[in-house]
C-alpha cells in the first residue's frame, strides 16, 4: 500500500513537498503518478514518474511550478510544489500507472491511500 504524507496548511506562494512510502514491505510502483481531489471536483492527475525518473509528465495546472521525483532505495516518490495557489488546495493521493504518462491507474487498483490535505490560504 501507499501512503502519502507532508500535507498542510500553506500559505499563497509558498510550497510543500510530499511524500508517497509504499508499506508493509512493499515496492514502490514501477511508474507512479500523483492526483488530487479538489473540493467538489473529481480526482485529477497532477504528476507522474516512469521506474527510473528518467520519464516524467505534469498537468498543465502545475507545469513549471512542480517537480516529481522518486528515490527506489528508500521505496518513496516525492512531489513538490512551488508557488502555491488557492486552487491547490485538495487531497493529493499517490497510485501506480502503467505508463507514467497515463492519467489513470490501472482499471483493477482500488486501493487509494487516505491522501494527504493541501490546504492553502492566508
Amino acid at each position: 500500500q501507499l501512503i502519502e504524507s507532508g500535507g498542510g496548511v500553506v500559505q499563497p506562494g509558498g510550497s510543500v513537498r510530499l511524500s508517497c512510502s509504499a508499506s508493509g514491505g512493499t515496492k514502490l510502483p514501477a511508474a507512479v503518478g500523483w492526483f488530487r481531489r479538489a473540493p467538489g471536483k473529481e480526482r485529477e492527475v497532477v504528476a507522474g514518474i516512469s521506474w527510473l525518473g528518467g520519464s516524467t509528465r505534469y498537468a498543465d495546472f502545475v507545469r513549471g511550478r512542480s517537480t516529481i521525483s522518486r528515490n527506489n532505495d528508500k521505496e518513496t516518490a516525492y512531489l513538490e510544489i512551488n508557488d502555491l495557489k488557492p486552487e491547490d488546495t485538495a487531497v493529493y493521493y499517490c497510485a501506480p500507472l502503467l505508463y507514467y504518462d497515463q492519467s489513470e491507474p490501472p482499471s483493477d487498483f482500488d486501493s487509494w491511500g487516505q491522501g494527504t490535505q493541501v490546504t492553502v490560504s492566508s
